[in-house]
């Protein structure tokens, strides 16, 4: 599908500058959940059929950061998927975060400290020079939900590797519209309802195998079996051999919108979504007489900016005392004018 074509699959209203709070559904994805929602009102038909999106979005997640399907597991949050990783830390290991790091990528190290694990947090520019013979673990986000700065994602795993350190990445704020690679990390969760428009409550994530191998899925349940239908009732223990042993039971609706998201996605490609979101990105920042940038995600000091754009209209978000501005598909180059017309006059 082209962009222009694909475009016409939103009916935002104007102003809807917060892509990085969460994405808009196209039309394919708003059409799948209302008919599983009716679907489901009346009994009209079993939960397989609803079940069958999990799969499908595994598939095009994984075709999406390059990946095998057989190593990207199934969740419903970040931090959920992170957690088997945080609980497999040696005691007295020491991981390399951020300082600004969204905390579902921060606090399931957190919670290990009281078993000697060791989390320190610099600045994410001197991220690759914190990496030294004493990491353990390395864990950043692809783009920082604060302000949308890109991490040097090659450079940091070349580092991580240099000292025989794992590499653990959150792309929720990027994975749809900046093209990566998620095998050079050992492991890569993505929350999809930002970037990639899919419902709240699904989540996916790539477990490299040898990272696997050290893992304990505490969480498994009939869904991680080796064959799901095969795995309702009684011992023995027989859980899938690969990712999906680390799955938890979907929530059906989320994944029945989540498949067609995703399908979207990797329909139109992260590198043509990201140059159209970039340049977006770019207007609003020449518009502010500032230099130009590479995230779909600014945030700026205006003074007032947050009533500012409200008045206007334009609904945006603040984090870290700056004023975040998100653009995607769905954006307009009338919405970053705008933004900018309510930021400059």
């Amino acid at each position: 599908m082209e962009l222009e074509e694909a475009r016409k699959l939103w009916q935002p209203e104007p102003g809807w500058l917060n892509t990085a709070s969460y994405g808009l559904p196209p039309e394919p994805v708003w059409t799948a959940v209302q008919d599983a929602m009716a679907d489901w009102r009346v009994g009209r038909t079993s939960w397989e059929g609803w079940g069958e999106a999990t799969q499908r979005s595994r598939e095009a997640f994984a075709g999406l950061v390059g990946v095998p399907a057989a190593d990207v597991t199934v969740g419903s949050t970040v931090s959920q998927l992170l957690a088997p990783i945080a609980a497999a830390l040696p005691a007295g290991a020491t991981v390399v975060v951020p300082e600004v790091e969204f905390t579902s990528n921060l606090f399931p190290w957190l919670v290990q400290q009281d078993r000697g694990v060791r989390v320190r947090t610099v600045p994410l520019d001197g991220l690759c020079d914190a990496i030294d013979a004493g990491t353990d673990l390395v864990a950043f986000s692809l783009v920082q939900s604060a302000d949308g700065a890109v991490a040097p994602y090659a450079e940091i795993v070349a580092a991580a590797r240099a000292h025989g350190a794992w590499v653990v990445v959150d792309a929720t704020q990027a994975c749809g519209w900046l093209p990566f690679d998620a095998s050079l990390a050992d492991a890569v969760a993505v929350g999809t309802y930002k970037w990639l428009m899919a419902p709240r409550g699904s989540a996916l994530a790539y477990l490299a195998p040898e990272l696997r191998q050290r893992l304990r899925p505490d969480a498994a349940g009939w869904y991680a079996g080796k064959e799901p239908h095969d795995t309702y009732y009684g011992p023995p223990l027989r859980l899938a051999d690969d990712a999906r042993r680390f799955d938890i039971s979907p929530a059906w609706f989320s994944w029945v919108g989540t498949a067609p998201a995703l399908e979207l996605v990797a329909d139109l490609g992260p590198a043509v979504i990201g140059a159209y979101d970039v340049a977006l990105a770019n207007r609003f920042l020449a518009g502010l007489g500032r230099p130009p940038g590479r995230s779909a995600i600014v945030a700026v000091e205006v003074p007032d900016a947050r009533q500012r754009l409200a008045r206007a209209g334009v609904r945006a978000a603040v984090r870290a005392g700056q004023v975040r501005v998100a653009f995607h598909l769905y954006t307009t180059e009338a919405d970053v004018d705008r933004a900018v017309a309510a930021l400059t006059g």
